[in-house]
């Protein structure tokens, strides 16, 4: 792997380790096969000429010369001279009949022997159990060849005579130079085949991780838009490919997020700050001329600074919730009693902003082990969300239902919905769907992230123009009827012994 004017070259690296690496066994492996077919084709081609030479030694000279086979020299001469007469495989066996003492006195090419002509296997075949041997070699003339000694022996075992087949190997080894010839060249296109292949298999991975690479390093530089062409294979390669496209797409929807979110947090931090400022300067110049314009002042201060405090504890909140640090407190609790809190501090608002706000509490309580700052937060997020969406005139509906140790609580509102589009996307962080209202849009993120951490459900219906029904569900503790009189005495006094031993600890 290389880099070149600041882009990495996979091609000198990926190439050469598979070259050097793989083609190297491969190419060991096809050697060492066509090897072992040059030796089965060498022994293959020898050991049919020895078998075709030793077929005139077993059995067919014993029979031949049964009726010879004397220490009359005329007889054996006899039936030497008939048998080479009769040899039909003169054209590429010669033969050669020897008699007691060893001395060629006829041979099938016609020619004399050279007395001289020595028979190194001569001595090997006397000794020998089954009166044959057999060698490899070169004659007089330079010639390879092989050649097989029979001694003859009469029916006393005396040797009367012997027989010497010799073939000549040149014409074998020009066909096994042949095969030679073929296994190499089968072994060049082989490993050929074997680069090229290989070269434009490896390319095929190359291309594409080097277009992986490019686009990576576009996307951190900051171009959030490079994209990865089209990859043709369905392979590990193309899910890589992919899978780059998809992070490109998320991440630049996250920045586009991130980006809105700033200048909506800014927005929403410079407002109050703006109205802080504003009604400071106004009351340092006014002084206590005007008691009512300075509580009014004061009212807006208070009004924009507790604002201000929501939003930085927003933050925080998602701080936390993306750091996993968000810590919940497990206590008994009576998650009605949040609830009916929660309802109780917005009623005043909602009355304020002319928007209905029905509740019917129920009799029976609901206790439950979590965390009662954060179940409030829960209901004070989804609230303030419905009042911020809801219009003059319109009606929010808080419902609980309690069934099989389950509660579920519903927060219905008729306020301007969520379209089919952004539904989906509600949960997410910085996700706004009205950029004109005020908000972080981390609200619901954390509200999503609270319920998760207490095992309960939180889902979303919306349709546009028409409202909204935000879900919840959390799993409580079993009540009998006889105890429902005394759960609220029982929750006060875990909570008191609890305070006890935190300000003993203290």
């Amino acid at each position: 792997m290389k880099k070149r004017n600041g882009k990495v070259n996979f091609k000198g690296g990926l190439t050469r380790r598979w070259l050097f690496q793989s083609s190297t066994i491969i190419v060991a492996v096809l050697l060492i096969i066509c090897v072992a077919a040059a030796y089965f084709i060498h022994s293959y081609y020898y050991a049919t000429v020895e078998r075709k030479i030793e077929s005139y030694a077993n059995g067919i000279v014993d029979v031949y010369f049964e009726n010879y086979a004397t220490t009359d020299d005329a007889v054996f001469e006899k039936g030497a001279r008939e048998y080479i007469s009769d040899f039909n495989d003169k054209s590429s066996v010669e033969v050669w009949v020897l008699d007691k003492y060893g001395s060629v006195f006829i041979s099938s090419s016609g020619f004399p022997v050279n007395s001289k002509t020595k028979i190194p296997e001569y001595e090997d075949a006397m000794t020998a159990s089954n009166k044959v041997a057999l060698w490899h070699g070169e004659n007089s003339s330079g010639e390879k060849i092989i050649a097989l000694t029979k001694i003859i022996t009469d029916a006393e075992d005396k040797q009367v005579g012997s027989v010497r087949y010799m073939i000549s190997l040149d014409e074998i080894d020009n066909q096994i130079k042949t095969w030679y010839f073929i296994i190499s060249l089968v072994f060049l296109l082989l490993v050929l085949l074997l680069v090229i292949s290989g070269t434009v298999f490896i390319s095929s991975i190359v291309r594409p991780i080097q277009e992986v690479c490019d686009t990576a390093k576009m996307i951190a530089d900051g171009n959030y838009d490079a994209r990865i062409d089209h990859y043709l294979y369905k392979d590990e390669v193309g899910q890589l490919c992919n899978t780059i496209n998809d992070m490109a797409e998320k991440i630049k929807t996250s920045d586009k997020i991130k980006n809105d979110f700033i200048s909506t947090v800014s927005h929403e931090l410079r407002t109050p700050l703006t109205a802080i400022k504003g009604w400071g300067e106004t009351l340092l110049q006014i002084g206590d001329t005007d008691p009512n314009l300075t509580k009014r002042g004061m009212n807006v201060i208070i009004s924009e600074s507790s604002r201000l405090n929501g939003i930085v504890e927003e933050l925080l909140d998602f701080s936390r919730m993306q750091s996993g640090r968000m810590v919940l407190k497990n206590e008994k609790m009576d998650i009605l009693a949040e609830l009916d809190e929660t309802v109780f501090a917005f009623k005043d608002r909602a009355m304020r902003e002319g928007i209905e706000l029905i509740y019917n509490a129920p009799n029976l309580p609901a206790p439950m082990s979590g965390d009662p700052d954060r179940i409030k937060q829960v209901f004070v997020n989804i609230l303030d969300n419905a009042l911020k969406y809801t219009k003059q005139g319109g009606k929010i509906v808080v419902s609980t239902e309690i069934k099989d140790d389950k509660i579920t609580i519903v927060i219905s509102d008729t306020g301007c919905g969520i379209s089919s589009e952004d539904l989906p996307h509600v949960k997410e962080k910085f996700y706004k769907t009205n950029m004109t209202v005020h908000g972080s849009g981390i609200g619901l993120a954390v509200v999503d992230e609270i319920v998760r951490l207490h095992h309960g459900t939180f889902d979303i219906d919306s349709v546009l123009d028409q409202g909204t029904t935000v879900t919840v569900r959390f799993d409580i503790d079993h009540v009998e009827l006889e105890d429902v009189w005394d759960i609220d005495a029982a929750i006060a006094a875990e909570n008191e012994k609890k305070a006890m031993e935190e300000n003993e600890d203290a």
